[in-house]
């Protein structure tokens, strides 16, 4: 427990927050703003239908997406943002989702470039690892990104199959435990039954899934919240000026642990939405879209469900209703700086904060509702980042994943190992501490999150001229095609392939079907 604790201590240092912040400042300044400037944008192209039998809609990618944002971040992780960084954390989520919904832009906008077709699918595959080491191949620094490009997929192969999935599981667990007293190995053993199923079909299933799942929660869970923050509407002036004044350490209760509001509210915006982690870019590769910068918008609209109404639901929620308590030193064994009196004693910092928040308003089923949202929100999740795990398990196989083995090919080998460290990973989260889950799955995302955002920082050259050639088009009255050789993008190979007309896949020769 103590090495976990000293290997994220080093991850989540104060140079990496301020690297998270700069590059969301950074890319907003560049790109002048698109996260305001394209909302109307982005919400008409979320629900446009373009697909092909290689690609998912952008809906279905954004779904995917969505899966591995919308879960215990938004439940668990605004509670303990709540608790080790006070409610001036919610504030610094909801800066990290403004800054870092540019950050997703040029992130997913490069997963769409570079991405490629999968040996053994055909299906569309992409993310960080596919970018770094294309976007850059004609030159000298081609042979460092390489090796870059497969220490990320190494590292997400690791985080996304093993250390996240548990983070998951654990909260979903606890939950039904303390709604159900349904045994955590009992919720472990039907886990891995329903996760196997639908992992072992596919990335289609995985986007027929989701697409269905993760709106309808979202919603239901956003409504729930609004009506439990409205039978408390006379605290939400006070909860407002709560969250201001101690982001900045102006609040007399919370201004000794400012430093802690801006990590925490850093480091579970990040693990909440996902912007800079690299994960969204893998879900908008799959996406058949006409132009790069469409699915980038798309997502840069996601970052803004998970964040500004999901976890502000929640945040709202617990702090309305005072289901929570504040604590010095960053841990659940420091001293107590607040507590409104609403939790029982020894409530363990995570979903209970939620269930105990819903159970004031309706009593008696707030553990049940925050129970099955979790159950819905965790399996999506734990179904995301499986397909990441894949999507750069099929980069560092390359070309050898066709390779013949004992009568099935070296991928599928990998592939069925790969299923069941994740069921595995699944299984021992929910038989697990919630602060042994909680440590792994940081270092998980701290660790991709780094690689991620140095290398876009290196990459982002690509993703400004798409977007600007979008714009361009838009402006020409054109529903936007991407010729990558019109504006000088070199390495993206399978968009060269494209139909002039639709800018669609060609199937035998002709445009994809819509």
């Amino acid at each position: 427990m103590e090495l976990l604790e000293s290997i994220s201590s080093v991850i989540w240092s104060n140079v990496f927050v301020y690297l998270c912040l700069g590059a969301g400042l950074y890319f907003s300044l560049r790109s002048r703003f698109v996260q305001l400037r394209q909302v109307p944008e982005m919400v008409r192209l979320m629900l446009k239908g373009e697909r092909s039998p290689s690609g998912v809609s952008s809906f279905q990618a954004l779904s995917i997406s969505l899966a591995g944002r919308v879960g215990t971040g938004n439940i668990a992780g605004v509670a303990t943002a709540i608790a080790f960084g006070g409610p001036g954390a919610l504030f610094w989520m909801w800066v990290m989702a403004f800054l870092g919904a540019s950050t997703s832009f040029v992130e997913c906008t490069l997963g769409q470039i570079y991405k490629v077709r999968d040996p053994l699918t055909g299906e569309y595959r992409g993310g960080p690892a596919y970018y770094l080491s294309r976007a850059y191949r004609h030159t000298r620094a081609a042979p460092a990104l390489k090796v870059y490009g497969m220490v990320f997929a190494i590292v997400t192969v690791i985080a996304m199959g093993t250390l996240l999935p548990g983070v998951q599981s654990n909260s979903m667990a606890v939950a039904m435990n303390n709604a159900w007293q349904i045994p955590t190995w009992a919720v472990g053993a039907g886990l891995i039954i329903v996760l196997a199923f639908i992992i072992i079909g596919g990335v289609k299933r995985i986007a027929n899934f989701a697409s269905v799942v993760v709106p309808f929660m979202a919603v239901l869970y956003i409504i729930a919240a609004l009506v439990a923050v409205f039978v408390n509407a006379d605290a939400i002036p006070g909860v407002i000026s709560t969250i201001i004044s101690s982001a900045f350490g102006a609040d007399a209760a919370f201004g000794a642990i400012i430093g802690s509001a801006v990590l925490w509210g850093v480091k579970r915006g990040i693990y909440s939405n996902e912007s800079g982690q690299g994960s969204g870019p893998h879900a908008a590769a799959a996406a058949e879209v006409s132009h790069p910068a469409k699915q980038g918008l798309v997502q840069s609209f996601a970052v803004y469900i998970d964040t500004l109404f999901v976890c502000s639901a929640t945040g709202f929620l617990i702090l309305s209703t005072g289901a929570y308590r504040v604590f010095e030193g960053e841990s659940a064994d420091g001293a107590v700086m607040a507590d409104p009196g609403v939790l029982d004693a020894g409530v363990e910092v995570g979903p209970t904060y939620s269930q105990a928040a819903f159970d004031t308003v309706f009593t008696g089923a707030g553990a049940s509702f925050i129970a099955i949202s979790l159950l819905f929100f965790c399996l999506t999740t734990l179904i995301a980042y499986y397909y990441m795990a894949e999507t750069n398990l099929r980069y560092v196989l390359g070309t050898a994943a066709k390779k013949a083995v004992a009568g099935t090919t070296l991928g599928g080998i990998a592939t069925r190992v790969l299923q069941a460290a994740a069921l595995a990973a699944a299984f021992i989260g929910c038989v697990s501490t919630a602060q042994e889950a909680w440590l792994a799955g940081d270092i998980g995302v701290g660790l991709m999150a780094w690689l991620n955002i140095v290398g876009i920082l290196l990459l982002q050259g690509p993703a400004f001229k798409a977007l600007r050639d979008y714009e361009r088009q838009k402006k020409q009255g054109l529903d936007p095609l991407f010729d990558p050789v019109a504006v000088r993008i070199v390495g993206a190979d399978l968009w060269e392939t494209r139909d002039p007309d639709t800018g669609m896949e060609r199937v035998s020769g002709a445009a994809a079907p819509k």
